[in-house]
């Protein structure tokens, strides 16, 4: 049984734990680079441009089109950072669900080659912010709910499906907490993250 470690503050860059579906159809836990390259890209330097990828737009996009076609994944998560403008600065908060189950983010996953050098890498899907984020960021990771899973990660499932499935809001049961400055330092990886 293969182990996978808790952390608490990965930034951009960074490798994320994913789950894709293989040509067989059976789920696949893996570490993918958080940032995705275009299998044409001809280097992988923008890669950090390209953490997330508008729901709006995923079917028309070039860099995102054949991703969001036939190589779909989930990212489980517990919680997640965003942060708020104000005079003072930056307010940081934790959205995570109130019973502290686990989640998981719509994502896009692409491979890229060049020479000797293979790298696998995913993005996170965002959509408009909804009610509870809304008066922190204008944005917000799409949630995919448990009984879609299977749909989402299915290359079969009809565009409509997926479409629909990116359209839902599924952050019932989620909250906000502001949170200290810790997290700002992605040097900190511990549980002080949370607080």
């Amino acid at each position: 049984m293969p182990r996978y470690e808790t952390s608490y503050n990965i930034p951009p860059g960074q490798k994320i734990l994913t789950i894709v579906q293989l040509e067989d159809g059976s789920h696949k836990a893996v570490y993918l680079h958080w940032g995705l390259i275009p299998h044409w890209s001809k280097d992988n330097k923008f890669s950090h441009q390209l953490i997330n990828a508008r729901a709006e737009t995923l079917a028309e996009k070039p860099v995102f089109k054949s991703a969001y076609r036939q190589r779909r994944c989930l990212i489980p998560v517990t919680g997640f950072y965003e942060w708020q403008k104000t005079q003072q600065g930056k307010q940081a908060y934790c959205i995570a669900h109130q019973q502290h189950k686990l989640f998981a983010f719509a994502g896009l996953w692409e491979y890229w080659e060049h020479e000797t050098e293979t790298i696998y890498s995913c993005t996170i899907i965002t959509t408009a912010a909804n009610e509870l984020l809304s008066p922190i960021h204008q944005r917000m990771p799409v949630i995919v709910d448990e009984q879609n899973y299977n749909h989402w990660l299915n290359k079969q499932t009809l565009p409509e499906v997926t479409q629909q499935i990116l359209a839902n809001d599924a952050y019932q049961g989620m909250e906000l907490k502001p949170i200290s400055d810790w997290v700002n330092n992605p040097q900190h990886n511990d549980e002080n993250c949370l607080n």
